[in-house]
């Protein structure tokens, strides 16, 4: 596809976001090309993909708060082990 006069490539999906040298980068799946064709991405890189942008950012955000939800069930049974958290691993591995 030419945007602007320059080649750009099309976004099939966002695969996931980290944070390199302090910035987030997105795995970007291009349309058209294979697994081996994904690369980590910048959001300046993604201006054309707002839409696909936006919608990984939701998808992520609620899978975020799922994990952040299973870590506080997990944290309250280490309580319910008879100790603080952390403690039960701490007794597990050093008697």
């Amino acid at each position: 596809m030419v945007v602007e006069g320059e080649e750009e490539w099309e976004v099939e999906k966002i695969l996931n976001k980290r944070k390199i040298k302090g910035k987030d980068k997105f795995l970007v799946w291009w349309k058209g090309f294979m697994a081996e064709g994904d690369t980590w991405e910048s959001q300046e890189n993604l201006k054309n993909a707002g839409d696909t942008l936006r919608e990984f950012e939701e998808e992520y955000s609620k899978d975020n708060e799922k994990v952040r939800q299973q870590e506080k069930i997990e944290d309250s049974r280490d309580y319910y082990r008879g100790g603080f958290p952390g403690q039960y691993a701490a007794r597990r591995l050093f008697g």
